[in-house]
């Protein structure tokens, strides 16, 4: 049977470094659930899971018995992550209210440089077309086209994967290059 967690407070109270690390084990998955729920992130869950514990061992001595110390320590937790959150915030900048200067008033003009819907379709349309032409190369030019440019290998690690003197492995990708210009002709 479990040791309640008042006697591992008492025993910790006493210097017992035993009891905490079975407080803290016994409590860590679920002050890490919760504190994930609001932070939704997995490495400041880690961190504030710690400094949860940290905050809750140091004021120990002020836990009152009359209430279960599994809730004292999950308010712990959430107000750990609210802190956290409350620090992050990024003071927000209206676009709507102008902004005072000491020469007066003046108002927000953002440019959005977001892409248009129109071209968002033409880039995803010459992606696919760039991946139809690489296709349908023969496959010596397709070889080494994809090498080069989707792995980002050297002439000089083509040719060793391939077996190829250098001078061939050159060759083929300057083909492969001017059959793709070829075919992709027209596509803006």
């Amino acid at each position: 049977m479990q040791e309640p967690d008042e006697s591992l407070i008492a025993s910790g109270l006493g210097g017992d470094q035993a009891a905490y690390r079975e407080l803290l084990a016994r409590h860590k998955k679920a002050i890490f659930q919760i504190i994930f729920r609001i932070v939704k992130n997995r490495d400041e869950t880690e961190d504030l899971t710690q400094d949860t514990f940290m905050r809750a061992f140091n004021s120990l001595a002020t836990y009152r018995t009359e209430y279960r110390f599994s809730t004292w320590l999950y308010r712990i937790a959430a107000n750990c992550a609210i802190d956290h959150l409350r620090k992050k915030r990024i003071e927000a900048l209206s676009l709507d209210k102008p902004v005072e200067t000491k020469d007066g008033s003046v108002g927000l003009e953002v440019a959005d440089n977001s892409r248009n819907p129109e071209e968002r379709l033409w880039a995803k349309r010459k992606t696919i077309s760039i991946s139809k032409a690489i296709e349908s190369l023969p496959e010596k030019y397709r070889q080494v086209i994809l090498y080069r440019h989707r792995d980002d290998q050297s002439y000089e690690e083509i040719a060793q994967i391939l077996g190829l003197p250098i001078g061939t492995v050159k060759a083929r990708i300057f083909r492969a290059r001017e059959l793709l210009k070829k075919k992709l002709k027209g596509i803006r």
